[in-house]
């Protein structure tokens, strides 16, 4: 009888864990692994992902030498990764991420002639990579971010020809930058981000001939100029971030880069100087562009408006002077109600920002973040066009600490997906455009500390809005700023989009560490179960 219930615990387990892939509010299990795997010595796939599971994994399961597909991630087991673990020889797909595996990776890798796919991110291993997993031939992918593995980086790239994705972020890896891992001639993926190399990005990486996907923020980088000559050189580059490096430099601008399948480029919180290189212009494919939490100064070039498919900006947190461009109202991207981004093919997080109280926030797949346009806390002059009522794809609008004038137009009401609108912190007059209660989905909102005055619209989303949203201005209406009598300048707008040539407003600092609530890392297509791993 115990053997039978034992049996039955561990189908309902698999059944428990392959329901929970599919359904986030199915039944989940707790407590501590069990054992008694011995007994399923025919088993080749063991899915236990995403339950409460604590404690070590129990020795038995290592038993199980049939075994081709191990996931056991988002757990919370402890303790060591037994080098028991080497008796799985026949191991394709290891997954143990996000659990609490502790102490040094076992180095038993020479004993798993068929593994493809290793992902043990967000544990706390220490130490370094073992010499046997650097040695594999057979390893497609390898995705180690997210622990405490330390000392100068080694992979030995003429003999891991088959590694095509490669995440190390968030370690302690230091020295510098590996010069021999373009010899892994089949990557297309890296991310070093978030460890403690330091110096020049080498020579070598102009060899980089598959690479589709790099991210470098936050190691210390010097140089941008010899950075970008040597990266420009890799052909097929989609993504490029390096962010957190190459402080206080200047952007160069020679017009012999060119980086033409760039998708998404992310230059932010480097303190760069200088303007916006008319090189970039030449990249047509941008469809994300920040280059937030810089000291850029000079006029937001107009050529930007001709990228047909940007539909994320953040020039935010700069010094750019002049008019906003009205080439931004005709962003096709932004226009179009379908947005042309493709789904990355990677396991790897894109990037991070910092939002207002430092925190960093991690952005994942860039293919799914809100179509934005982030001109905030420059020193921006003119009027808000109202031709930007025509983006009717775009999400998020920010445009506070600015320094622009004259009304906010009515024809805003035409951004018919807008959730997000700050127009603080400029000297906005004029009323607030009742026509804006036509923007159903809008949630942050902000006019403050402008030169608003009449009454505050009533309507669609306006009665959600705090009154932060409002103060430092002339503006009264119900519940909010008692209107003390019906004086010309204060009587309630008609609700025809005539009478509403005013303001709007918007109320999020969505700049530079934004928390955009998304899920950012790249996702690699696995043979066996397609699955996307939150940059």
């Amino acid at each position: 009888m115990g053997h039978l219930l034992h049996h039955y615990w561990l189908v309902m387990i698999v059944l428990a864990a392959i329901f929970h892939s599919s359904n986030s509010h199915s039944l989940t299990f707790s407590g501590e692994f069990p054992s008694g795997f011995e007994k399923c010595s025919l088993l080749e796939h063991l899915f236990i992902s995403g339950n409460g599971l604590t404690g070590n994994i129990p020795e038995d399961l290592f038993h199980l030498q049939r075994l081709s597909l191990l996931e056991i991630q988002e757990n919370g087991l402890t303790g060591s990764l037994s080098p028991a673990l080497g008796n799985l020889s026949s191991l394709v797909h290891l997954d143990i991420s996000s659990n609490s595996f502790s102490e040094e990776i076992p180095d038993v890798f020479n004993k798993f002639p068929r593994l493809e796919y290793l992902m043990a991110r967000s544990n706390r291993f220490t130490g370094g990579i073992p010499k046997s997993l650097a040695n594999s031939k057979t390893l497609r992918l390898l995705n180690l971010g997210n622990n405490s593995l330390s000392g100068p980086l080694y992979l030995n790239c003429t003999v891991m020809t088959n590694l095509a994705s490669l995440d190390l972020g968030t370690n302690r890896f230091n020295s510098s930058l590996p010069e021999h891992l373009p010899l892994c001639r089949q990557l297309t993926h890296v991310s070093l981000a978030r460890n403690h190399f330091d110096g020049h990005v080498p020579e070598s990486f102009k060899d980089f001939h598959s690479l589709s996907y790099l991210g470098i923020s936050n190691c210390s980088l010097v140089n941008i100029s010899s950075t970008l000559h040597i990266l420009h050189h890799c052909k097929n580059l989609t993504t490029l971030v390096l962010s957190l490096n190459f402080d206080g430099e200047m952007l160069p601008d020679y017009p012999s880069l060119r980086f033409k399948k760039l998708k998404v480029l992310v230059v932010a919180n480097c303190r760069l100087t200088g303007l916006v290189p008319r090189w970039l212009s030449k990249s047509t494919s941008l469809e994300l562009l920040d280059l937030s939490w810089n000291s850029l100064s000079g006029a937001i070039p107009y050529w930007i408006g001709g990228f047909t498919n940007l539909f994320y900006l953040d020039l935010s947190r700069n010094s750019f002077t002049g008019e906003i461009p009205k080439s931004l109202t005709r962003l096709h991207s932004l226009i179009s109600q379908e947005i042309s981004a493709e789904e990355p093919s990677l396991d790897l997080p894109i990037f991070l920002k910092k939002s207002k109280d430092g925190r960093a926030l991690q952005y994942n797949h860039f293919f799914r973040l809100p179509p934005t346009l982030e001109l905030s806390q420059n020193n921006l002059s003119g009027p808000i066009w109202e031709e930007f009522g025509n983006l009717k794809s775009l999400h998020v609008f920010n445009l506070n600490d600015t320094r622009l004038s004259g009304h906010i137009p009515s024809s805003l009401s035409g951004m018919t997906s807008l959730e997000v609108l700050d127009l603080s912190n400029n000297h906005l007059s004029g009323s607030i455009p009742s026509s804006l209660q036509k923007l159903t989905f809008l949630s942050k909102f902000s006019v403050a500390n402008n030169s608003l005055s009449g009454r505050i619209p009533t309507g669609g989303q306006f009665q959600t809005f705090p009154n932060s949203s409002f103060e430092g201005n002339h503006v009264c209406g119900d519940h909010r700023f008692d209107c003390q009598a019906d004086t010309p300048d204060q009587k309630r707008p008609s609700t025809s989009d005539e009478s509403d040539n005013s303001g709007s407003d918007f109320a999020l600092d969505f700049s530079y560490g934004v928390a955009l609530g998304l899920g950012l890392s790249f996702v690699v297509v696995i043979a066996f179960r397609q699955k996307l791993f939150r940059f």
